[in-house]
């Protein structure tokens, strides 16, 4: 059993399981966890110069950390200030037409299935099912989660298929009715740490923030499992520059910016 990592902040917890896998002779992880504790304000505390130096390195991969987070959670379609049924309405009307015209998105997205999760006729909205069934005082932590694998899709014979990695997200009241806040817990099959966890890493705490805030509670704390954890399909050699600049920032004692 590997040894969490636990940080209160996003950037670091995400650089240590990318440079425990740029050691020599690690393949893989199995199981990765990743915590990211004492949030406070709803936001993860970053690093940016990480972050500048991770999306720098993913250009030429035509992706980038935001991008992989609105897959989980699309931050700039919700207002906090409205009916969080116009966010439902926004993705669904407006932009899934166009993301699923993407290659990479034609057997859904995360966030498609955690609000429309397909049920014939009457897809199900599992966001929308939480909230309410938690402020019906419905507090079982076994009705606070949510599904994104379908056998009825996903269980096929393909060698590869991108889509779906993580397969459940759980959120978890912390103390007495969730008077310690709220927690979100993402499981992943397989994870690619170069291209997708710190976008991952974002896009759990985004739902998390957003669950938090329909629910009134306080979100503090996010935690990635996977099963297996990989670097991606990218060489070890052509991530050394990458490797180099996060040990300097690490070594160099930066300091966290918001």
């Amino acid at each position: 059993m590997n040894s969490p990592i636990e940080s209160n902040n996003l950037s670091v917890a995400w650089a240590e399981a990318f440079l425990t896998l740029m050691q020599p002779g690690c393949s893989e992880i199995k199981p990765l966890i990743v915590s990211v504790d004492g949030i406070s304000d709803s936001m993860a505390e970053e690093n940016h110069q990480i972050r500048r130096v991770l999306d720098e390195a993913l250009t030429s991969h035509r992706t980038s950390c935001n991008t992989v987070a609105n897959t989980i959670f699309p931050e700039s379609l919700w207002n906090p200030a409205r009916e969080r049924a116009l966010l439902y309405q926004r993705y669904m009307v407006h932009t899934w037409p166009r993301v699923k015209k993407c290659a990479a998105n034609y057997r859904g997205t995360y966030f498609q299935r955690l609000i429309a999760f397909e049920n014939g006729d009457d897809p199900i909205n599992q966001l929308e099912h939480v909230i309410t069934t938690w402020h019906k005082q419905n507090h079982r932590h076994s009705a606070l989660q949510l599904s994104v694998f379908d056998p009825r899709h996903d269980h096929t014979d393909g060698r590869r298929l991108g889509f779906p990695c993580l397969h459940q997200v759980c959120f978890t009241p912390l103390g007495a009715n969730g008077a310690e806040g709220l927690a979100v817990t993402g499981f992943y099959a397989t994870q690619h740490i170069f291209e997708k966890a710190y976008g991952n890493y974002m896009g759990l705490c985004r739902l998390g923030k957003f669950m938090a805030h329909e629910m009134k509670l306080r979100f503090t704390r996010m935690t990635c499992i996977a099963a297996c954890a990989k670097l991606g399909d990218v060489n070890k050699s052509e991530l050394d520059p990458v490797a180099k600049q996060l040990k300097a920032i690490l070594n160099g004692g930066a300091k966290p910016s918001n």
